[in-house]
């Protein structure tokens, strides 16, 4: 029961061969993740108005769905999506500072109920790495918590600056990936 399997995956030559534009890629998102996290406050507006926009298309796409399957019994549920897509849009593109506070209102309790339920299985249930389980849901506890405490205000630099952090992790990866597609 105590095996732990390896998978090794074999990369074919021409990705290995491609190892700069995955160098300049992760550096490009790492950059970029580093400019989110520097201007907070501007990644906030950014996401909410992209992600709103990115909702009136799928409202636009829903609407042609409903009117293509015409009088099918799917036609109400398309319309009904289209409809919320729709609204939801129109809210973050009209609205981003109140939709990012709102959202972050969100996070903040997704946080504090995520992380004390991490952390409570974590002290009681004792699973093997049963400590930093406990460490992740204090943290995500602790972060969930400052959401709250600074909100309104954090409502204005937080979904930037996660996007930040995360752009510069996923860009380290690539570059990762690329120096060790290097040696291969």
């Amino acid at each position: 029961m105590g095996n732990i399997q390896t998978f090794v995956v074999a990369m074919p030559q021409e990705i290995a061969h491609s190892w700069p534009w995955f160098l300049a890629f992760g550096i490009a998102l790492s950059v970029l993740g580093l400019i989110a996290v520097g201007r907070a406050f501007t990644a906030t507006l950014a996401t909410m108005v992209f992600f709103g926009w990115l909702l009136l298309l799928a409202c636009a796409i829903e609407i042609a769905q409903a009117v293509l399957v015409g009088a099918w019994a799917g036609f109400f549920s398309h319309l009904m999506m289209a409809i919320l897509f729709g609204v939801v849009g129109v809210l973050l593109v009209s609205k981003p500072l109140a939709s990012a506070e709102t959202l972050t209102l969100f996070m903040a309790a997704f946080f504090l109920v995520g992380g004390l339920s991490r952390l409570l299985v974590a002290v009681f249930v004792h699973a093997p790495g049963w400590g930093w389980q406990a460490a992740d849901g204090a943290i995500t506890l602790g972060l969930g918590a400052l959401l709250l405490v600074q909100w309104p205000l954090s409502g204005l630099w937080a979904i930037g600056l996660f996007i930040g952090i995360d752009l510069i992790f996923f860009g380290v990866s690539w570059i990762a990936l690329a120096l060790e597609l290097r040696r291969a």
